[in-house]
């Protein structure tokens, strides 16, 4: 009896594919954070990468150590950029993702993801001063966005389709393209709401600064990335994930990032829960289709 039962705990054992065989052989996992992607994925003052981002990240870790039946799991943390974040999940660097990333059709050819964790759209940031209203008034003047992002190709696509003769400038990561509007480098910083929200909550002076009503896209979701075609892992993540988001837990982990002081500086984003994620939370979904929500 017992040399069956080893046999079949051998196969089983066997049986294991890519990323799961791969964390079993080694006891790691490793989570790809972004440095300032307040609030979901960000170092905090003791340089740790914290985040509503990760918080859902750390539920599917401890999923996958409970489904490999692992005494112990080491976490390890690699940083990623808009530009490195799908190469290093599709080389194997970076198991899970766990950040800002815009989950579209274009990106499900590289990579995959898990369930909708919030829903964006991309707008601009400009100072108040400025007087800048629409995506029209920002014709002929230099705007700012971060290098491999939707958010920069929207922007590019939209400035031609309407001959706006924008100045575009790349940044490499959003920190140093909020700045440059800071600085008067630049007249407005395109990117997804949220993160223009954090931005300027974090900023000297956040009654300087106002987010347009305008916007370069339908809300977009953003999802914790893996890799392709790696069906048993993604359907561990896929477990936790929508167990996390259909039970009561959500709603604290939420309020906790969006609605409460967060470090390093305490600041508040008041950003309440919204419908359309509300029903996402409640029938958890991939779709990388905007008007899937």
């Amino acid at each position: 009896m017992m040399a069956g039962a080893l046999v079949a705990g051998q196969a089983s054992a066997q049986e294991l594919t890519g990323t799961l065989k791969k964390i079993k052989e080694t006891g790691t996992i490793t989570i790809g954070y972004r440095e300032s992607s307040v609030p979901f994925s960000y170092l905090d003052d003791a340089q740790k990468p914290v985040g509503f981002a990760m918080d859902i990240c750390a539920a599917i870790v401890a999923a996958v150590k409970s489904n490999l039946k692992l005494d112990k799991l080491e976490v390890k943390y690699n940083p990623v950029t808009s530009a490195t974040r799908i190469p290093l999940i599709a080389n194997g660097t970076v198991d899970l993702e766990c950040g800002s990333t815009t989950n579209n059709v274009d990106r499900q050819k590289q990579v995959s993801f898990t369930n909708t964790h919030f829903l964006t759209a991309s707008r601009f940031v400009s100072k108040k001063a400025s007087n800048i209203k629409s995506i029209a008034d920002l014709a002929g003047k230099t705007v700012v966005s971060t290098s491999g992002t939707t958010n920069i190709k929207q922007v590019t696509e939209a400035n031609a389709a309407k001959g706006l003769n924008i100045n575009i400038v790349p940044a490499k990561d959003h920190a140093e393209a909020f700045l440059m509007v800071e600085t008067d480098r630049a007249v407005a910083f395109v990117m997804d709401d949220i993160l223009l929200a954090s931005l300027v909550a974090g900023s000297k002076d956040p009654k300087a600064y106002v987010i347009s009503e305008d916007a370069f896209s339908l809300p977009e979701p953003y999802g914790i990335m893996l890799r392709r075609e790696d069906a048993p892992f993604k359907a561990v993540a896929d477990g936790a994930t929508a167990a996390l988001y259909k039970s009561p837990e959500i709603v604290t982990v939420y309020n906790k990032w969006f609605l409460s002081p967060i470090p390093p500086k305490s600041l508040n984003l008041n950003v309440p829960l919204g419908a359309p994620l509300k029903k996402a939370f409640a029938a958890p979904t991939d779709s990388g289709d905007p008007a899937a929500y």
